[in-house]
């Protein structure tokens, strides 16, 4: 047997070990991880230097020492047909363990398929949360509650475990911390061990590596998204049968068809209630999400990196590899219902960006759908002066502003200023954003560094630097565009630069980073290879180079709208755009399920016209303001052309936003269960459960007529809370079919427990279709 080497294998110590033996004589080491202030933990099992196994993720163990137990009490028996030993994930199953369902780690040498047996050689304990972009040496900052953001790193409580096959010359090194949050995260790191110097056999292929959570017998219901443009994040549930689902996307982004989480949980489950596992990728890239039953085994979900062949090869003899390829993270979230999930994804996102955090976001106009590619000076700088008299505080200036980019077809990829459209003098872009500081507000500007017109100066003269499968032939285009190969450095040098510059010489305080294209067929003229990896990596070194050299600058990830959101780029980005569809009825469910993963205030929540430009539904002006009310809120609208009443109620409707935001940054975002599918009901309670603002909205209608009344989630059940309509509210004129009072809808409102509002709710307003109202709750002490 192999020496293990376990460093602070003490009891005293988070986590702890304890060591034992199986009924079969195996020696075994638990180990126990747990955040006693976040309700959860994870137990671990190594059987001999055999990789280990989760056998507990969940509420914390009133007896940890009792995982040794578990072990004899949950290893399945040889039965008739089978191998030897009965298939029972580790972290990594192998066919040398009895996996033989879907392939989760797949290696090759020479284009050869490895079967790995990896043999523990070491366990160490602690891991540790890096820095954020936001952690500026010697600042700190503080929420709205005066409680200080952490800006440093931070140790949690981890377990890294490295086991090895040393005949096939390959090393595992496999991490899992469990956040302060309660989310629980886990990656890979694969080296070869046979170097270049050991001849055409050495380089290492890396095909996937899919790590995963076991599930409890009880998840046998799993809920995912799908959707396209203008409708991402569509709810879907399914039996976990026995088999494989899976949600590959290899569009080089997560795309709108992409699941931000895999749930798996018991029949039912919902936002409130139940118990539930999800699992999310980390990347920004290539990836899968996945949940699987063998026969012998109970469900696993996870994920990870996709890869194409070559993409990722160890040790190359040409010199093109590396010695070791790291997995993104796979995240694992564990609750009593979604909200309980989405609060520790909430956590975390919250801890990479405690700048952001310790105050609410800025209100944003941005131009698109107010101008399209219509710039000019005089326009642009009415629209600032209608925005900053609606409260706006930053102005952001959309596609269209450089090269010869007066429509989608040509002039992408070459940033620099049009002086067709901004003559130098003062009519120029740069007067604008000076113009734009002086009304104090800060000045926005629009990119999409990933991509390039074929008519374009750039594509013209550096025909090498598109991603295309071969010299010869260019992938499809899409939106008349192609890909440049960030991965080539002249191409990673060129745009970095020109960002860089115009944040320099513009004062650009906010970047629209967009992302429009299906990156497909993704080969480098310049390496010979598939790109995706190295191309979603110099998307983070651009995000992160910018932001360092440029201390306060933020970044907005948009992919046409809700293509590129996940833990990825959000290490990095400030903001995500949630759909380029902002027609308010659509958006109700569509940042209901982003919010699952991404804090409404990191949400890009817009107020845009009616009828919307994405569906042409004609909306009134209170939903539309109902529903951007709780994220970043922003407008998407043409000022110049409303009315003057329309643009009052809108600057009541920013102000009262402005009370408001710098809790939104820190409240617990809920959603409340409803057996009437034509309501929602969600809210922002405060982390002491002293106040909450609720929103309901009446999609459709319903069965029940007037609505039956809705339970109001998160409040504390002991104490008592005035129930009143916020504001802007208050005058039920236009919204509603009641042809009575209802009797708590005034400045008094009503006082009741809330035990009383969970269990039996309150009645709200009797409202048309596609309308919406704000109420709050206010604790009497």
């Amino acid at each position: 047997m192999h020496s293990v080497y376990v460093e602070g294998d003490t009891m005293s110590q988070n986590p702890a070990t304890f060591t034992g033996t199986a009924a079969d004589g195996t020696a075994l080491t638990a180990i126990y991880l747990v955040q006693p202030d976040a309700n959860v933990a994870i137990g671990l099992v190594a059987a001999g230097d055999d990789l280990p196994r989760i056998i507990h993720w969940g509420r914390p163990l009133s007896n940890p020492e009792t995982l040794l137990a578990a072990y004899d009490a949950l290893k399945p028996q040889r039965v008739s047909g089978a191998l030897d030993d009965t298939a029972w994930p580790s972290i990594l199953p192998t066919q040398a363990e009895s996996w033989i369902g879907e392939q989760r780690v797949v290696l090759r040498r020479d284009g050869i398929e490895l079967f790995p047996k990896f043999t523990v050689t070491g366990m160490k304990f602690d891991g540790v949360v890096a820095a954020s972009l936001d952690a500026v040496s010697g600042d700190s900052y503080t929420d709205v509650t005066g409680r200080a953001r952490t800006t440093g790193p931070a140790n949690v409580p981890g377990v890294a475990i490295t086991a090895r096959d040393e005949e096939q010359g390959v090393e595992l090194e496999w991490h899992l911390e469990l956040l302060p949050g309660g989310l629980a995260r886990q990656k890979a790191i694969v080296t070869n061990l046979f170097g270049a110097e050991a001849g055409a056999e050495a380089p290492l292929e890396i095909g996937k590596i899919e790590l995963g959570f076991p599930l409890p017998e009880s998840a046998s219901e799993i809920l995912t998204t799908t959707g396209h443009h203008l409708r991402e994040r569509s709810p879907q549930r399914q039996p976990l049968t026995i088999g494989r689902f899976e949600k590959p996307q290899l569009a080089g982004r997560p795309d709108f068809d992409a699941s931000l989480l895999l749930t798996a949980g018991v029949p039912g489950f919902g936002f409130e209630h139940g118990e539930a596992y999800s699992v999310h990728v980390g990347w920004s890239g290539n990836s899968v999400l996945s949940a699987e039953r063998l026969p012998y085994t109970q469900g696993v979900i996870g994920g990870g990196e996709l890869l194409f062949g070559g993409e990722v090869t160890l040790d190359d003899a040409a010199g093109e590899g590396q010695s070791s390829y790291e997995t993104p993270w796979l995240f694992g979230s564990f609750g009593d219902g979604l909200n309980e999930i989405a609060a520790r994804f909430h956590s975390y996102v919250r801890s990479l960006h405690p700048r952001l955090f310790s105050h609410g976001r800025p209100v944003i106009l941005n131009t698109w759908e107010a101008v399209y590619f219509g710039h000019n000076f005089d326009t642009l700088k009415a629209l600032a002066d209608k925005a900053a008299a609606s409260g706006v505080e930053r102005f952001v200036v959309d596609d269209g502003w450089f090269g010869s980019r007066r429509d989608d077809t040509s002039g992408l990829g070459d940033w620099q200023i049009s002086q067709d459209v901004w003559p130098d003098g003062p009519k120029s872009l740069k007067a604008l954003a000076d113009y734009v500081h002086a009304k104090g507000m800060e000045f926005g500007l629009w990119f999409e560094p990933e991509m390039v017109n074929p008519d374009s100066d750039v594509a013209r003269n550096h025909p090498d630097w598109i991603l295309s499968p071969t010299a010869g032939r260019l992938p499809l285009q899409g939106r008349t565009q192609q890909v440049l190969d960030l991965t080539n450095p002249e191409a990673f040098d060129y745009i970095y630069g020109c960002m860089d510059q115009l944040v320099g010489e513009l004062g650009i305080d906010y970047i629209k980073w967009d992302h429009n294209k299906l990156v497909t067929e993704p080969g480098s003229r310049r390496s010979g290879r598939p790109a995706v990896h190295a191309q979603t990596i110099a998307v983070y070194e651009i995000f992160k180079g910018l932001k360092t050299a440029h201390p306060g600058l933020e970044i907005e990830s948009c992919s046409s709208g809700g293509g590129r959101v996940d833990l990825g780029i959000l290490e990095y980005a400030d903001r995500i755009w949630v759909s380029d569809c902002v027609d308010p009825v659509e958006r109700a469910d569509i940042q209901r399920y982003t919010s699952l993963l991404v804090p409404p205030a990191m949400m890009g929540e817009h107020v845009g016209a009616s009828p919307a430009h994405s569906t042409r539904r004609e909306t009134s002006q209170e939903l539309r303001m109902a529903m951007a009310f709780f994220g970043h809120m922003g407008i998407e609208w043409n000022l110049l052309k409303e009315p003057d009443d329309a643009l009052a109620k809108l600057a009541v409707w920013v102000a009262e936003f402005k009370k408001h935001r710098d809790w939104f940054a820190i409240d617990t975002c809920v959603h409340a269960d409803s057996s009437d599918p034509a309501v929602r009901l969600d809210g922002m309670v405060m982390p002491n459960r002293n106040a909450a603002i609720y929103r309901f909205t009446q999609l459709t209608t319903s069965q029940t007529y007037p609505a039956a009344p809705v339970h109001l989630p998160g409040l504390d059940p002991k104490r008592k809370y005035r129930i009143s309509p916020l504001d802007p509210s208050l005058d039920l004129e236009g919204l509603t079919n009641g042809q009575s009072t209802l009797g708590w809808w005034n400045e008094e409102g009503v006082v009741l427990t809330g035990e009383a509002l969970q269990r039996y709710g309150i009645r709200p307003p009797s409202l048309h279709p596609q309308q919406a109202v704000l109420f709050k709750a206010v604790a009497l002490s």
